[in-house]
């Protein structure tokens, strides 16, 4: 096939040109070699390629078919030699991320700001599911980077972090008033008595929450699953229950009393979230230039 490279190159401009002496000015071939290798390509072929005539060559019908695929492989060979000469002054590449929606929203946007300020020319994927299946997509080697939550167990990734986060339970003011009116009581074990709205345990943040429930003997009767942390955060501002939330992503909410943090007796312990990537995988020029903007040392 390597061989038949070089043939096709000579075939495709004898065939533009319809001309073996043009063709060979252009190629810098003598004529001699350009006849021989037409007569090699259609040797293997075994069919005649051009008809020869005083003015020069003209294609056959096998000819015709044949220029048309190889002018379409030409054209694309061209066409990527344009785009990866132009890649290197301009920064064109393609970056893959993976990532849950709420840290999309909440942690994400402000790194995706700057970066494509400052790398207008690359091309980003955001790949939004749970922080499991990022992980899963990264050791697969179909993710650039991840962000997640400080991954477990996995020693083929590497993990740097960007912040840390504490989940609180939350509710509305007129949730907890009401709570107090039904069970008749200012004292009220909130994670026994409400209804408890946690992320569905796909989630790594729900996982979390509930390997706090086992360590403490804790169980709750009364759950309502919902799918995002924006939800949450919103049904428990309407006061359909109790939620469990991020307090970073909430302080809003709290600051204005919207909703109120609920006192632990143990509280949960605070987690990292940060940006993962494959220990020894090579990076692309894309993903080190997305740690610069990130000010990930060491790239």
């Amino acid at each position: 096939m390597e061989q038949n490279l070089t043939l096709y190159k000579i075939f495709y401009e004898v065939a533009k040109t319809g001309n073996i002496s043009h063709a060979s000015k252009k190629l810098f071939i003598t004529q001699p070699a350009i006849s021989k290798a037409i007569r090699t390509l259609e040797r293997n072929l075994n069919v005649p390629l051009f008809l020869r005539t005083s003015r020069g060559v003209l294609l056959t019908d096998q000819g015709k078919l044949l220029f048309q695929y190889v002018s379409q492989a030409i054209d694309s060979l061209s066409t990527a030699e344009n785009i990866i000469q132009r890649s290197n002054p301009l920064g064109i590449g393609h970056l893959r991320i993976g990532v849950s929606t709420t840290l999309c929203k909440y942690l994400l946007m402000p790194y995706l700001h700057q970066f494509v300020i400052q790398y207008p020319h690359i091309r980003v994927s955001i790949n939004c599911q749970s922080s499991l299946h990022t992980i899963k997509l990264l050791e697969d080697h179909k993710l650039d980077l991840g962000l997640i939550g400080a991954p477990k167990g996995h020693r083929s990734l590497a993990f740097h972090k960007i912040k840390e986060i504490e989940d609180i339970f939350v509710a509305s003011p007129l949730y907890l008033n009401n709570l107090v009116v039904r069970e008749g009581s200012d004292t009220i074990d909130y994670l026994q008595s409400a209804t408890l709205m946690l992320l569905d345990k796909e989630n790594m943040s729900r996982q979390y929450i509930d390997d706090y429930f086992r360590q403490n003997q804790i169980e709750a009767t009364n759950l309502l699953e919902i799918s995002t942390m924006d939800l949450l955060i919103e049904f428990s501002k309407i006061g359909i229950g109790i939620g469990c939330v991020i307090k970073e992503f909430v302080t809003e909410e709290l600051e204005s009393k919207t909703l109120v943090q609920l006192p632990l007796d143990i509280p949960i312990h605070k987690r990292d979230v940060g940006f993962a990537y494959l220990d020894r995988a090579p990076f692309s020029q894309a993903l080190i230039s997305f740690f610069h903007v990130c000010q990930i040392e060491g790239f």
